[in-house]
């Protein structure tokens, strides 16, 4: 027997050949490398298919905008504020109304037209507040993950890099034993991406805020608002310019105006206050209805942990996949 002969006699003989012999296919292998060079594609083009490159910075805007008044002291002022103006008109209608009833004119028409809208005014602004302070957890927690402008990013860079070692893998096979572990902790590092973010407990409470903003963040309601805005300036403009001047033409001097009637006595005191408080909120309601239509238009918040872990699942499954695999004793046989 040649020497040549007596070598592929005894690696014949040996099982360990035998079953490196009987390996996967590097067909098989080709065919997962190229599911995950697919994969890689997929997740980097997420964004683009759901326009997250111009619909997540709109995100980032808005939550930077509403983050002065997502306070609790903010909100309690804002409430504090609809309750002082609640209390000035009451105390007019109460009061100087019944007073000023023999004074023709003394009640003017803008004032007139804040106490009848009155009581929507107080019931809608007041929903709205409500509304607001029951979401402040939901906005930090949305607010506490990473900024909605690197978001598209959080898919580009992973698929980018898992079609490349793919692609590096399925053309050099050399380098498939290093490729098939990079693949594997890109696909561990987008299973934890949602876990060391939080997004399991984030995104849940980002999508029940954009649930409790669908009636908020409308062009209608916040020129609604806006309305009922002016409707309060113009009704303390009034009380202030013409009928506390007209109780005291009645006979009160200023002091017992401002005895008799403290609750409009504090609404002139803080208008100014008022006005600078609530003015930028609604500004930052207008501007922001974009911005959160924008939002609502990518897919559900509670679905974007999925969209990290289970491509990272499928990615590690495919990575073991890929592996060759020694033969059985039964298939070496």
């Amino acid at each position: 027997m040649t020497a040549a002969a007596e070598a592929e006699h005894v690696r014949g003989s040996d099982p360990r050949s035998a079953g490196a012999d009987r390996a996967t296919p590097p067909r098989g292998r080709s065919a997962v490398l190229i599911a995950l060079a697919v994969l890689g594609i997929a997740l980097a083009a997420a964004p683009l298919a759901f326009d997250m490159f111009t619909r997540a910075p709109k995100g980032a805007t808005m939550l930077a905008d509403f983050k002065p008044f997502m306070t609790h002291s903010r909100l309690d002022g804002f409430q504090s504020d609809i309750a002082e103006i609640d209390a000035a008109v009451h105390e007019v209608d109460a009061k100087a109304t019944p007073r000023l009833a023999s004074a023709p004119g003394a009640t003017p028409r803008a004032y007139d037209d804040l106490s009848q809208q009155w009581p929507t005014i107080n019931s809608d602004m007041t929903d709205l507040l409500d509304q607001v302070q029951a979401n402040l957890g939901n906005y930090h927690a949305v607010a506490a993950l990473p900024s909605f402008r690197l978001f598209p990013w959080f898919f580009v860079i992973p698929g980018l890099l898992i079609f490349g070692v793919a692609l590096l893998a399925l053309l050099r096979p050399s380098a498939r034993r290093r490729a098939r572990v990079a693949l594997a902790v890109l696909g561990v590092g987008l299973i934890l991406a949602p876990v060391v973010f939080q997004m399991f407990t984030r995104a849940p409470q980002g999508g029940r805020m954009m649930s409790a903003f669908r009636t908020i963040e409308t062009t209608q309601n916040v020129t609604k608002i806006q309305g009922y805005f002016s409707t309060m300036a113009g009704g303390q403009g009034a009380i202030r310019l013409q009928i506390e001047p007209a109780l005291q033409q009645s006979g009160l001097t200023a002091s017992q105006v401002a005895q008799q009637f403290p609750a409009v006595t504090a609404l002139d005191r803080d208008w100014v206050h008022i006005l600078n408080d609530m003015t930028p909120m609604i500004g930052a309601m207008s501007d922001n209805v974009t911005s959160y239509q924008a939002i609502a238009a990518l897919p559900p918040f509670p679905l974007f942990p999925w969209f990290f872990a289970i491509p990272g699942l499928i990615v590690v499954a495919l990575a073991w996949a890929a592996r060759p695999r020694t033969a059985t004793p039964e298939e070496a046989s």
